[in-house]
């Protein structure tokens, strides 16, 4: 299947950042834990030249504890600000203050030479779709500012959210970029959800899921579904479906509901936690 999604919105959305970059001295850029390579938009990267930037990796509680430490660990040697987190329990929002003065300390010190006192950092939320930036804006400012909802395109346009005295942020849509260039990655963005459901084949979908899990992550689906792993993904889906009782009529497998309780599944991290993307000292984010 070829994952690519780009609904025209995006390109009004990526305009409205790159028109508002000029107002803002920093970048909070949240990722997906379990796929930090391919959820960080290169375009982002363009956008946000010159400007402080945070990295989040949001879903921590999803993604695999150990790969989680290696990824924070291979960013922080590029340079880059970073931060496990878990927006919807709040694990980890609580050190975002002192990481923005980090990232601003050289803004902050400048003001303060200037004799400017008590104006307040201002700060982009950047990222894909359905990656979790309206539920960290909530959390972290303790009230329900920004919508949210679990399927991309929540965020329609900008809002900003006063936190205290000494941080504005940005809440903004959440883009992809016009082409995936490596398939892997178009799979990986469509197995979190982060492009629309309805325009993907669920069984399709599914079967390369199933094929990553088994690679990754061998033993689980059986102790998830009580299944054997041996066999062809399209073998493996049907014995999820047997084992769920998926039936369309009769005796006839109903493959797609099994497709949706496996896609579900992973994206609650019922099957347990797990990293799709292994990090390595040549990977660059």
């Amino acid at each position: 299947m070829n994952y690519q999604w780009y609904p025209g919105h995006m390109t009004k959305a990526k305009r409205m950042m790159q028109e508002n970059m000029m107002l803002v001295d920093l970048v909070i850029e949240i990722l997906d834990a379990r796929i930090p390579f391919s959820s960080r938009n290169p375009d982002i990267d363009q956008l946000a030249k010159g400007k402080g930037r945070i990295v989040l990796l949001n879903k921590s509680d999803l993604a695999d504890p150990k790969e989680n430490q290696k990824w924070v660990r291979h960013l922080e040697n590029q340079g880059v600000h970073v931060l496990e987190v878990n927006a919807k329990s709040g694990a980890g929002v609580k050190n975002i203050g002192s990481l923005v003065e980090r990232a601003c300390r050289e803004k902050i010190e400048r003001d303060r030479r200037r004799g400017i006192v008590n104006r307040p950092v201002r700060a982009m939320v950047a990222g894909i779709p359905n990656v979790g930036k309206s539920t960290f804006i909530n959390s972290f400012a303790g009230k329900a500012c920004a919508k949210t909802g679990n399927k991309p395109g929540v965020t329609k346009g900008k809002q900003w959210i006063r936190m205290g005295k000494t941080l504005e942020l940005l809440d903004t849509p959440g883009i992809l970029w016009p082409k995936f260039e490596d398939d892997t990655v178009g799979m990986h963005l469509a197995f979190i959800g982060s492009m629309n459901d309805e325009i993907l084949y669920a069984d399709e979908l599914a079967c390369d899921l199933l094929t990553c899990i088994r690679e990754r992550y061998p033993g689980v689906l059986t102790d998830r579904y009580g299944i054997s792993e041996e066999g062809s993904p399209a073998q493996l889906l049907e014995a999820v479906a047997e084992s769920r009782k998926c039936y369309a009529r009769g005796e006839t497998l109903d493959t797609k509901k099994a497709a949706g309780i496996l896609l579900d599944d992973f994206r609650s991290g019922r099957i347990g936690r797990m990293t799709l993307e292994v990090c390595d000292e040549e990977t660059d984010l």
